[in-house]
């Protein structure tokens, strides 16, 4: 049986294994709780993935008499979750952005297509799944900053990033 309390306190002393510990023990619930909240996949990421933080940074504030451990790690999701929905993070893009988006969605096809079928580099993007592949090209053949890619592509910044980073580890497996 995990003790969350003491992992809790293990990182407000910087013990990242402790955080570890609490992600394996709490990370796949945590992701079906913040599902159900936000209804999209990708934005129930972003929220455990913000959680994690915000649990990581406010270890400290933790006390155990003022209700358990477990408690507090939901409570830190569930305002997470509601944060996001309140700021209405996926807006209705506007015409002029839409057509900004088929445009570099064009100039990256385009990249990607010009890649012989046979490289090592185009079997391993084609190992990446979509989300992965297109912030990476974005990246990597547009050169976009993640703040920029999140705006184009209307996804959250912590998703922007993890998708990138996340691909160049895929590709750097994948070309080692």
């Amino acid at each position: 049986m995990t003790d969350h309390a003491q992992l809790i306190q293990a990182c407000a002393r910087g013990d990242t294994a402790s955080l570890r510990s609490i992600m394996e023990a709490e990370g796949g619930r945590m992701l079906g709780v913040a599902k159900r909240m936000l209804r999209r996949v990708d934005l129930a990421e972003d929220a455990v993935q913000d959680s994690f933080v915000i649990i990581w940074q406010r270890a400290g504030q933790f006390d155990q008499t003022r209700g358990a451990a477990k408690g507090w790690l939901y409570t830190i999701l569930r305002n997470r979750c509601l944060t996001m929905l309140r700021n209405n993070i996926w807006e209705i893009p506007t015409e002029t952005e839409i057509m900004e988006r088929l445009q570099d969605s064009d100039i990256i096809a385009e990249a990607y297509d010009r890649l012989d079928s046979s490289s090592d580099l185009r079997r391993c993007l084609d190992g990446l799944d979509d989300t992965k592949r297109s912030a990476v090209l974005l990246a990597y053949v547009l050169g976009y900053s993640h703040g920029e890619i999140a705006g184009r592509v209307q996804a959250p910044l912590g998703s922007i990033k993890a998708w990138v980073r996340r691909g160049l580890a895929q590709l750097r497996a994948c070309l080692s």
